[in-house]
């Protein structure tokens, strides 16, 4: 048996066979793109949403500084309108925000600050507005005032 090959070395191709191999390695390039692109954007179910803590770790001792935002509110001993009043702040009354915690009652959570300033104690979140720094705090509460 006898095998002959057709092909010389040296012998140019057509440019239809050039054209033929350049089509094969395109599909190709597109198949490998395409299927690189689908395994990037399918769903990773081994991942687990992170949920910092209410009160960050790296906040020191504070967490920011909140100015009363009602026109007069009950400063508590604990975290609950049950609770004991220790004091009452008015609409700019800036403190200092120490800790957050949130409190079932009933069929709803309510969000409850320590703080420090005029009155020491808890209040609801909902009474304040919370800044990151004492400055833009200071600012909100001279603006309350006037």
């Amino acid at each position: 048996m006898r095998i002959t090959f057709n092909y010389t070395f040296g012998q140019s191709r057509t440019s239809a066979d050039k054209k033929c191999n350049n089509m094969f390695f395109l599909k190709c390039f597109f198949l490998l793109a395409g299927l690189s692109v689908l395994n990037a954007c399918t769903a990773k179910n081994d991942e687990s949403p992170v949920i910092p803590p209410l009160t960050s770790p790296l906040s020191g001792n504070y967490i920011g500084y909140g100015v009363i935002t009602a026109s007069f509110t009950h400063v508590t001993a604990e975290p609950s309108t049950d609770s004991s009043s220790v004091g009452y702040l008015r609409r700019g009354s800036l403190v200092r925000i120490t800790k957050r915690q949130t409190v079932k009652t009933g069929n709803n959570y309510v969000s409850w600050v320590l703080t420090e300033g005029t009155a020491d104690g808890w209040l609801k979140e909902d009474v304040m507005e919370i800044f990151d720094n004492e400055n833009r705090a200071k600012t909100a509460s001279e603006s309350m005032s006037r």
